[in-house]
């Protein structure tokens, strides 16, 4: 049976990537993997954390990677935007993990350029039969091909709160929650990975979750900095 494998929010936490694929053992050809954006920030690894991904994307022919609202701080840094909310959204420790100082002159050429080509051309939504994947949420009453940046990377309360039937089951990552976030209309799959919870999976179409725990890499915040305007 094709599975989808729906992967919450990594925050460069490698090792407990690794040991979630593990137990899942994803079928090469069959299952669909979908990674629900923020790959890197604030954990000790976003530099492995994007190597392993890449190595995943040579291996399964169906692996869709979406951006979340860290990667796209990331771009914004590279173009000198918003400099000072990617560092304090845990920037810092992505960039040294790649042993790039951040006031160093033109980050971008010292990044691999593997890794820049795959963070700068991450879709935001992706649907199959399961479902539709974003990030953060999307906006009641808008086709998907018609949300806004803000609502699929930033969304929170006013999704998460909203009854709207999107057609499909609606799962994201962005908000940690303690566990899963269940209701007919959406599933919330970041359990906190970076904040000692854990890096869970949901899979599709039988409903199961996988989770692996972690330790504490950053204070657990429940206030996340807030969308650019």
């Amino acid at each position: 049976m094709r599975r989808t494998i729906a992967i919450g929010d990594i925050h460069g936490c490698r090792q407990a990537l690794a040991e979630l694929l593990a137990q899942i053992a994803p079928d090469a050809e069959q299952d669909t993997v979908i990674i629900l954006g923020d790959l890197i920030n604030r954990g000790p690894d976003s530099k492995g954390t994007v190597a392993l991904l890449l190595e995943l994307r040579e291996e399964l022919r169906h692996l869709i990677i979406l951006r979340g609202n860290h990667e796209q701080m990331l771009l914004d840094f590279l173009a000198d935007r918003n400099r000072d909310l990617f560092l304090r959204a845990g920037g810092l420790e992505c960039l040294t993990s790649y042993d790039i100082d951040p006031f160093a002159g033109d980050a971008a050429a010292l990044l691999p350029p593997d890794h820049l080509a795959l963070l700068s051309d991450l879709p935001a939504t992706f649907e199959n039969e399961h479902g539709i994947f974003v990030h953060a949420g999307l906006e009641p009453g808008i086709h998907l091909s018609h949300q806004s940046p803000q609502w699929l990377l930033w969304a929170r309360d006013e999704f998460i709160n909203c009854d709207h039937n999107f057609g499909k089951p609606v799962i994201f990552g962005h908000t940690p929650f303690e566990k899963p976030l269940l209701r007919p209309n959406k599933i919330g799959i970041d359990t906190g990975a970076v904040y000692g919870g854990s890096l869970t999976a949901l899979i599709l179409p039988e409903m199961r979750l996988i989770s692996v725990p972690t330790q504490p890499m950053w204070p657990r915040p429940f206030a996340e900095p807030s969308r650019p305007g």
